[in-house]
């Protein structure tokens, strides 16, 4: 594409209406990132219970009474091996994606799901934790597979001039998830001590509608086009994809990533290590990525109940309060969703991280004066919706989209490998250490996920450019400055640019 063609981004889009694009977006995310949401979310309302299922049946296996560090260790236990699973899952992502393709990978990816299910709901009747733990395994599977393909699915299947907001959408469905899982925990309906097994086995609900209706939808069309090197299915999802005659805009940009990764075979995450050319696009991915789980989103909805009780709520009421947190984060979202192809990525991510750096700031002061002011707790219980409110607007919905606009197709799958296994691993330390950074530093322990934010609107601001509007050869073109630096020249900067590709030979 010339520099001419690139500046008339906006007004020559396809005149079809994006029906089928819509609808391919609710199939894939109703079983998909939805399911992270959703099970974070339904294992809050049923804690006593299983902990006292836990107790019973090493009472009637052994006759031991467990102590009481012995059943939260086993609890613990049950609620972190999700992050294991969704780091295997990260892992499996990148190799099940390119053999299978995208939407295939999540059909198959249901079967983790379904076992989860079987085990969960059957776990009572045999007598066996044990069950719990590898359904929670399994299910952590299954999200960690889903929170990987489906930004890549939706972001090679939508146009330019939409990408964002079809790509954000994971997010939203993420959010969506946690408030339905919130509802379906609440006591009158799945969360009383005769039906947890059942809340624990509901995940496979959303699992069967997207099995029934994704198979309609067509495969990703760069995957096609780039990937299996077949350009008439390629052509005939886009026609689905978009309801109208394929723009030659758009097919001659796929065709020239087609021509730039041919010969070469998709990267393994190792090789993007020792790949120069990639190493910007690396450290702001794993970067971002971290920041996501080390900002302390997921750590504020366990002090939420304590702040609604501190602020006079009741316990009997905390369970409805609770559920506003996640409607809070899932209105963000969809803020979000609409504001990012015109705010852009750039200032969506920045902009959120500077709010939650100032949110932890005031959340440490009033959890420090709440003993001395008496209206402090209000404050701290602002603080908890604000905080998720910032989270849900930026970090939360643009992350999942910057492996899909910055990586080509041969480095896509395996920079989401690096990414997933980064945010479960970070997630995974951050649920083990936070009752510890809790008792260590008291009303400062939002101090530390205030600095991470900090580091991170600063990164954000002097290092990631904004990639809204631009197409993949363009961001590989201002990256290559990083990349480069002591190489570029101005003649050489152009040449790569009007190119829109970055050859090994010439840069090194």
């Amino acid at each position: 594409m010339t520099p001419h063609g690139q500046k008339d981004t906006t007004s020559q889009q396809p005149k079809g209406n994006a029906r089928t694009l819509v609808l391919m977006v609710i199939s894939a995310a109703v079983g998909g990132t939805l399911q992270y949401g959703y099970n974070l979310a339904i294992m809050n309302s049923p804690t006593v219970y299983i902990q006292n299922f836990v107790n019973e049946t090493v009472q009637n296996r052994w006759g031991i009474q467990l102590e009481v560090y012995q059943v939260t260790l086993i609890w613990t236990l049950i609620v972190s091996v999700l992050s294991l699973g969704g780091l295997t899952g990260a892992l499996l992502a990148g190799p099940m994606s390119i053999h299978f393709g995208r939407k295939k990978t999540m059909l198959l990816n249901n079967i983790f799901l379904m076992s989860s299910a079987l085990l969960a709901v059957t776990s009572r009747k045999a007598q066996s934790f044990e069950m719990i733990i590898i359904s929670r395994y399994l299910v952590g599977i299954n999200v960690g597979v889903s929170m990987n393909v489906q930004p890549m699915y939706f972001g090679e299947s939508a146009p330019k001039h939409l990408r964002g907001a079809v790509a954000l959408s994971s997010s939203v469905f993420t959010a969506f998830g946690l408030v339905l899982g919130q509802v379906v925990s609440l006591r009158e309906l799945l969360g009383c001590e005769a039906c947890w097994q059942y809340l624990l086995a509901s995940n496979a609900v959303p699992g069967f509608i997207q099995l029934l209706t994704l198979p309609w939808f067509p495969e990703s069309p760069r995957y096609l086009l780039i990937d299996r090197g077949d350009k008439d299915a390629c052509l005939k999802a886009l026609r689905r994809l978009r309801d109208c005659e394929v723009q030659k805009e758009e097919l001659d940009e796929m065709l020239q990533e087609q021509a730039e990764s041919e010969g070469r075979r998709a990267q393994r995450p190792w090789e993007l290590f020792s790949d120069r050319t990639v190493r910007w696009q690396l450290v702001s991915v794993a970067v971002i990525s971290s920041a996501m789980q080390l900002c302390g989103n997921d750590s504020i909805y366990f002090y939420a109940s304590y702040i609604f009780q501190e602020a006079g709520i009741s316990v009997e009421h905390t369970q409805y309060a609770t559920i506003g947190t996640g409607t809070c984060e899932f209105t963000a979202c969809i803020l979000c969703n609409l504001l990012i192809e015109r705010m852009g990525r750039r200032l969506l991510l920045m902009g959120g991280y500077v709010l939650m750096t100032g949110w932890a700031i005031v959340f440490t002061l009033a959890l420090s004066y709440q003993d001395v002011v008496h209206w402090m707790p209000y404050l701290s219980m602002v603080c908890v919706f604000t905080y998720i409110l910032s989270f849900g607007i930026g970090p939360a919905g643009v992350t999942g989209i910057l492996p899909t606009e910055i990586f080509n197709q041969a480095a896509r799958p395996a920079a989401y490998m690096i990414a997933g296994s980064l945010m479960w691993l970070n997630l995974f330390i951050i649920g083990m250490i936070f009752p510890f950074i809790v008792k260590g530093l008291g009303q400062f322990c939002f101090v530390p996920f205030g600095v991470v934010c900090l580091i991170t609107a600063l990164y954000i601001g002097l290092v990631l450019p904004e990639t809204k509007g631009k197409t993949l050869p363009m961001i590989t073109g201002e990256f290559h400055r990083l990349n480069f630096r002591e190489n570029t020249g101005p003649k050489c900067k152009d040449v790569h640019y009007q190119q829109g590709e970055v050859h090994h030979s010439t840069a090194l």
